[in-house]
């Protein structure tokens, strides 16, 4: 039995645990949680928390769902894991049959990975092995936007920003160097201008017999910069990527599954990528699993190819544990009135953040789906905004000059008003 207090465990994780983002010489603060259900999480001292951030967007039904439990529960009694090598299982296959059926009829091939990250890496190495198995093996760079932010491992991080202002600049001698274009310049709600995409056509032109495929984050431009672009900008770059056969690859594992109001952010501009990335809301927030989808087209292609093996194979693919709790979070997620939710946090979110703007702290306020941004003109101070936060019984993540919200969907009117009033209050 663990015997030490709750200061001597702090004391402990303080020392030995490394958090993410955080120095272990002076680390940031950490709250120490008890359970979590619904929208609220409780800390140890009792104080209750509205969870402004879904788990880094993953929770979107909240916390404990007697559902999720009861699937994940139901699978435990099976097995908890098998290797995905030589064998398959019922959860894999029928969370595959709900992708294929909840997604464009083009993307009918799925690789089963174990983090986001691993998604885009699987991606990328789809795009690559593509070309190889056409004898263009010198097509292997990747064309992306400024400001983009696809993941901490190393082909992921070679798609970030490459200034020295970005959190992995100091990676910069050891990854693969990528081409950036431009971000788009484009609001959601603006009038489209070709001036928009001018610079991403330049370098696709330059550059297009070295590049595998365009890499972009549709609408959204999650972590690196928390920015909402026009629609018409993928339009046009699905035209760009036929007129130069460059692949083109969605990464969506931040706004998959409603997030922008849409169940695929893709969808508002109707446009189907090659390759997709999905993770973070597709296990509801339960366990870490992700998707690669790709065409007939791209599988084949590599598939008629030496070697026809597509090489990537991890431990953890496939988890059934993880499959069976993806499966019952989409059936959850299609089976409520999300899309209308969905809207409805919108309207709460623009009226409530609104206020904001008449800070001269800060920059700008947007909000789009189940998303609402306030951008400051400094970067925040982390462990003094989260101690604020914590005071008035609300946990929201900044990240550098960016204070957003990403609640579950199944947070109430009146939580998401006290959530949004209260981040208000702090920032101005």
């Amino acid at each position: 039995m663990n015997t030490t207090s709750l200061a001597e465990d702090i004391a402990f994780d303080r020392r030995h645990i490394w958090h993410p983002y955080t120095a272990m010489s002076d680390p940031l603060p950490v709250y120490y949680v008890e359970s979590a259900s619904g929208v609220r999480i409780r800390l140890t001292d009792g104080s209750e928390l509205i969870d402004g951030m879904a788990s880094w967007w993953a929770a979107i039904h909240g916390y404990n769902h007697p559902e999720l439990n009861r699937a994940v529960s139901e699978q435990l009694d099976k097995m908890s894991h098998v290797m995905f090598g030589g064998m398959t299982h019922s959860p894999a296959i029928r969370l595959a049959q709900t992708l294929v059926e909840i997604t464009p009829p083009e993307l009918s091939r799925i690789f089963f990975a174990d983090s986001g990250s691993v998604a885009v890496e699987v991606a990328l190495k789809m795009a690559v092995q593509y070309w190889y198995a056409q004898g263009q093996p010198q097509r292997h760079r990747f064309l992306t936007i400024r400001n983009g932010y696809h993941g901490d491992t190393f082909g992921a991080m070679s798609l970030g920003d490459p200034s020295e202002q970005s959190a992995h600049s100091i990676f910069s001698k050891v990854l693969a160097p990528q081409i950036f274009a431009e971000s788009p310049t484009c609001r959601f709600d603006d009038d489209w201008q070709e001036k928009h995409i001018a610079d991403m056509q330049r370098k696709l032109h330059e550059h297009h017999e070295s590049i595998a495929a365009i890499v972009v984050e549709p609408i959204v431009q999650g972590a690196g910069g928390m920015k909402f672009y026009s629609p018409a900008y993928l339009q046009r770059l699905r035209e760009l990527c036929h007129e130069t056969s460059v692949l083109l690859i969605f990464d969506e594992i931040a706004t998959g599954f409603g997030r922008t109001g849409k169940l695929f952010a893709m969808q508002h501009a109707d446009v189907v990528p090659d390759i997709l990335c999905l993770g973070k809301a597709l296990t509801g927030g339960y366990m870490t699993l992700s998707a690669t989808m790709c065409t007939d087209w791209v599988a084949d292609t590599i598939s008629s190819g030496s070697p026809p093996q597509f090489m990537h194979g991890p431990t953890f693919m496939a988890n059934p544990l993880a499959c069976a709790v993806a499966k019952k979070s989409i059936e959850l997620l299609l089976a409520s009135d999300w899309q209308s939710k969905v809207m409805r946090m919108e309207q709460i979110l623009r009226t409530s953040l609104s206020s904001a703007r008449a800070s001269s702290k800060v920059a700008d306020v947007r909000v789009l789906g189940a998303i609402g941004v306030i951008e400051m003109n400094e970067a925040v101070d982390v462990a003094e905004f989260q101690r604020q936060c914590v005071a008035r019984g609300i946990w929201v993540r900044p990240f550098g000059k960016l204070v957003y919200l990403m609640p579950p969907y199944v947070i109430d009117e009146d939580d998401l008003r006290y959530l949004a009033g209260m981040t208000v209050q702090i920032v101005q």
